[in-house]
């Protein structure tokens, strides 16, 4: 693990971190609440804001997965430029929040008294510990996966090599030779350990992408309640729009061929409005207060919430800030720290209303 991980300087960010995870149940619980909406039913008034949700969601969706892959025609959005890493640093603000702020709180509210029984949800903060074994899955998945693909590389590369030697290639014997041949290996391995690490990143982070916008989808789906459903819009098109960014840009560095790209790009775009349309299918024999419904939320709201936070800190934040072109530009950690919280503090600033 590089140093910088486990500096002193860290220490303050994690015990703040840990004082969070710790209040955050507590919190929460005070406003949880079982009792279904009955003021302000309007089924008719309702579908409209849904089928308005469908629409706003699907195109702020699909708008910001697509924006990062401009990238050849918006120069200033390749992934080489300062003012992509400025763009995703904002966007990974908001899928930090959104796991910290919206995700985890609603996991505890849903499986914790006095929606469930006290026990066994009463005697174990069991949101905390999906939550927590969820980070931890996804950590074992990103290091397996990067190292399988590491090691398929290799195999690839050694094969190459010895078809060369059959063939009769001559390896260079002499010493300057051998050593710019070693230098640009050494080059190539980077850039190829580079690259399968932003293909990991990306298909793990639209995993938990997709958990958290299925789950939220039926819930907006199945209420009849304009009053919840008016803001909900305004939020998730937001979350949808800068997510979806953070997320392509992932998309656009991992060099997917066209028909990969189109895939991802489709089922992040659909997959929210596809939540929201099968809500509305079961409105009638859905609800949000029952028992199995509660522990079905709860148990993928916890586990997104783990996935979303790790990869925003792990594979987002850590990996672009401690980048060799964000450390060696101090005007771009000081727009990228800023954009980071200007994201974060905008989608914190949501949970007010949705």
């Amino acid at each position: 693990m590089p140093k910088s991980f486990v500096s002193s300087e860290s220490i303050p960010m994690r015990n703040l971190a840990l004082v969070i995870l710790i209040l955050l149940p507590a919190s929460v619980l005070a406003d949880c609440t079982c009792d279904p909406e009955d003021e302000g039913r309007n089924k008719a008034l309702a579908l409209k804001y849904k089928l308005a949700a469908i629409a706003s969601i699907l195109v702020a969706g699909a708008v910001g997965v697509c924006l990062p892959m401009a990238g050849k025609r918006v120069p200033a959005l390749s992934p080489e430029r300062s003012f992509f890493f400025i763009v995703k640093a904002f966007a990974a603000g908001v899928i930090l929040s959104t796991g910290f702020i919206h995700v985890l709180p609603d996991a505890f509210c849903s499986l914790t008294p006095p929606c469930l029984g006290d026990h066994p949800w009463g005697d174990f903060p069991f949101a905390g510990f999906i939550a927590m074994l969820s980070a931890v899955g996804t950590l074992m998945v990103d290091t397996y996966a990067t190292s399988y693909y590491q090691r398929r590389a290799g195999a690839k590369a050694a094969v190459g090599g010895a078809d060369e030697e059959e063939a009769g290639v001559p390896f260079h014997t002499h010493a300057t030779h051998g050593h710019a041949h070693g230098a640009l290996s050494l080059e190539l391995d980077s850039r190829e350990t580079e690259l399968l690490r932003h293909r990991v990143i990306s298909q793990v982070l639209e995993l938990g992408i997709i958990v958290h916008s299925v789950i939220i989808g039926i819930a907006l789906g199945a209420s009849e309640s304009p009053k919840t459903i008016r803001p909900l819009i305004a939020a998730l098109t937001f979350h949808q729009f800068f997510e979806g960014i953070g997320l392509g840009g992932c998309i656009t560095q991992a060099r997917f061929n066209a028909r990969a790209v189109a895939i991802m790009a489709l089922f992040f775009s659909i997959t929210t409005p596809t939540g929201i349309a099968v809500g509305i299918g079961i409105s009638n024999i859905y609800s949000e207060t029952s028992p199995t419904a509660l522990i079905v939320e709860g148990v993928f709201n916890a586990a997104s919430a783990g996935i979303l936070i790790y990869m925003a800190l792990v594979d987002l934040l850590a990996a672009d800030f401690m980048s060799p072109k964000l450390q060696s530009s101090g005007k771009l950690q000081l727009g990228a720290n800023v954009s980071l919280l200007i994201g974060a503090g905008c989608m914190s600033l949501l949970a007010k209303w949705a």
